[in-house]
């Protein structure tokens, strides 16, 4: 597999065209935004873990029966994937409230949901990547309803997955965000990644967060809590 010119760097990674039209590589950056870019900083090995974790979940997910656009892990931090058109959604689950769901509706952090709820924001910096529903996301045609339906499906599957997984392995997953792509035939597949950027995950005895929230709030052991998480993962996977 042979790496071509970089098509795009995000604020986690970077992107490379493959001699393949239909295969990217993915190479993953240690650096480290919150707050949409807001603030910045660096996590020493954060690409190597995220790459590592990302990839391990999503074969678990494709066993289950969840398409992704996962192919092949070709090092340390890079990865072969399938290329996708992203459907601007981020798509949030959560089990517990907190972050900005406690700020915005006044709750405290660590209250458990009856049922997991679900919530769409437009990947959109410029707007702040403001939530919207699903109508919205429909009249700015951002996604079909059908696609909506199947990104609802597949988002909840993953929870489940998720959820039972880190239980083995002594987390909690409190919450975490998804994004869905398109492949050249219309079919959605999970994409991006799957990470402690892209999730809170507790240690369920402590209650510690191991997870970007560290680096979010100035907690410090940032690095710590990422190896960590690398760690049961690796010992249960």
């Amino acid at each position: 597999m042979q790496k071509k010119e970089q098509l795009y760097e995000g604020k986690a990674k970077k992107v490379y065209r493959t001699d393949d039209p239909e295969l990217l590589i993915v190479d993953y950056k240690d650096d480290a935004t919150a707050f949409n870019g807001l603030k910045k900083g660096t996590i020493t090995g954060k690409g190597v873990i995220n790459n590592k974790m990302s990839n391990l979940l999503m074969k678990r997910l494709e066993k289950a029966g969840i398409p992704t656009h996962f192919v092949e892990e070709l090092s340390e931090r890079e990865t072969v994937v399938k290329k996708v058109s992203i459907v601007p959604l981020e798509v949030i689950i959560r089990n517990i409230a907190a972050g900005s769901f406690a700020q915005r509706y006044g709750v405290e952090e660590g209250g458990v949901f009856e049922k997991p709820t679900i919530e769409f924001s437009y990947k959109n910096d410029a707007l702040g990547d403001p939530l919207l529903n699903a109508y919205h996301a429909i009249a700015l045609k951002l996604a079909t309803g059908e696609e909506i339906e199947t990104i609802k499906k597949y988002a909840f599957a993953v929870n489940e997955q998720l959820k039972a997984f880190w239980s083995e392995c002594g987390v909690t997953l409190v919450d975490f965000k998804l994004e869905f792509g398109r492949l050249a035939d219309g079919t959605i597949v999970l994409a991006d990644e799957i990470s402690p950027d892209t999730c809170r995950l507790w240690d369920s005895k402590t209650g510690e967060k191991l997870d970007k929230d560290r680096f979010r709030r100035d907690l410090g052991g940032v690095e710590d809590a990422y190896a960590e998480v690398m760690k049961r993962l690796s010992e249960h996977i």
